[in-house]
């Protein structure tokens, strides 16, 4: 099985406040940088939608796909069996409560029936050089908006 690896990450300024998110795809020799903003969000909503337009930018389908990200709050959605558990319940938390998130959850459960993905926490801040890249994007498409570039720049 071909594989492809993504690494993730998610900024914002202020939670909430203008948010930015970043992607590095990287398969062989070839490797794309993607990016965009949101005017007014949350961390957590740029590390889902991260994952999404990395996943968005693939090309192929039915191969293995190794995210990292350094959000414990994605990975442990998939390790812990929290979305099994919210789907089961309705999409309701342990507390009885809606799970935040959910549009962008469901994107990423369907996203993620196109091929096998594994993710992988990364510690951020740490030196990985890729997730240090994925949090420069994240923050340049954050200046970018504020720079009046618009509610969703991607490239």
């Amino acid at each position: 099985m071909k594989q492809v690896t993504i690494y993730t990450d998610g900024a914002c300024s202020g939670n909430p406040g203008p948010g930015g998110w970043g992607a590095v795809l990287l398969y062989g020799e070839h490797c794309k940088e993607i990016s965009g903003a949101c005017p007014e969000t949350t961390n957590q909503r740029m590390e889902l939608k991260a994952v999404i337009e990395g996943l968005k930018a693939l090309k192929v389908r039915g191969w293995e796909v190794l995210v990292h990200t350094d959000s414990a709050y994605l990975v442990n959605a998939f390790a812990q069996g929290w979305l099994d558990k919210w789907q089961k319940n309705g999409w309701k938390n342990s507390r009885k409560e809606e799970v935040a998130n959910q549009d962008l959850w469901r994107e990423l459960l369907e996203l993620g029936s196109l091929n096998r993905i594994n993710y992988i926490k990364v510690k951020g801040h740490a030196g990985d050089t890729w997730n240090e890249r994925c949090d420069v994007l994240a923050r340049e498409a954050i200046k970018k908006l504020s720079d009046g570039a618009g509610p969703e720049e991607s490239g």
